[in-house]
């Protein structure tokens, strides 16, 4: 009798593909599973198991198919793409898309590159930082100050980072900067607020994404990302608080 639906394999495939996109650009991990597992019962696996942490996935089926694991490198924020396979997720359930066309479109979710030009990135964590200086009860005078040390911080990070592929030291030299830039500004008297200033600039390098994922998947009960994702956070708050530390104790 000719089968129902596609094959098990081809369907772990797709649901792999999925999950491995939406981890890889800051998606939640009961929101990986969820989607993982509503792709495989839309395809005729009702019964499905999968482990998502931060850094890898497997997945299995209830029959004598094997588990496969794919392993999670690189992660970024990116939150089109996840709305993107989310959409092929419902379509794939409401029976629209088949497995082939599914694949076939998360195959294109995933080459294509949705993120803004480095140069409008780098004009909105300038206005991102003067304006969260304001909101921080900062004075007016400080908003150039703050918009050009906020620009070249996040200019720094991104170019670092190519660089120096440990993401911890490309903010805490970020940070650097910011910090000696902040001091040079109040050093010159264009600037009058230091604190004001330097939290502002360093505002687009807080990992908020992050801290909110960690506390979400502790919330759903996912205690390994849940615990990895608030030390990934950790981590890059104390680079972040290092960097102008650093700063503060050779030029204060």
């Amino acid at each position: 009798m000719e089968n129902k639906f596609p094959q098990t394999f081809e369907v772990i495939e797709l649901c792999l593909l999925a999950g491995k996109i939406m981890l890889q650009c800051g998606a939640e991990t009961y929101r990986v599973e969820d989607t993982m597992t509503r792709i495989a019962a839309a395809l005729g696996i009702p019964h499905s198991h999968s482990y998502v942490t931060p850094t890898g996935i497997v997945f299995s089926t209830n029959g004598t198919e094997p588990a496969k694991l794919i392993r999670i490198s690189e992660r970024t924020t990116d939150l089109y793409k996840v709305s993107l396979v989310n959409g092929v997720s419902r379509k794939v359930s409401s029976g629209e898309y088949s497995q082939k066309e599914a694949f076939e479109k998360l195959k294109q979710i995933e080459n294509a590159n949705y993120t803004f030009p480095i140069y409008q990135q780098v004009i909105a964590a300038s206005v991102a930082s003067a304006c969260f200086m304001l909101m921080f009860l900062g004075e007016w005078s400080n908003f150039i100050p703050a918009l050009i040390t906020g620009g070249i911080g996040f200019t720094s990070f991104i170019y670092l980072h190519r660089v120096v592929q440990i993401r911890f030291f490309s903010e805490f030299l970020a940070s650097l900067i910011i910090g000696v830039l902040s001091t040079v500004f109040i050093t010159i008297g264009i600037g009058t607020q230091l604190d004001k200033i330097i939290i502002g600039s360093v505002m687009p390098l807080v990992p908020g994404l992050l801290i909110t994922n960690a506390v979400r998947d502790l919330m759903a009960g996912h205690l390994v990302s849940g615990l990895s994702k608030g030390a990934e956070a950790f981590l890059t708050a104390f680079a972040i608080g290092a960097g102008i530390a650093v700063v503060f104790a050779f030029m204060s």
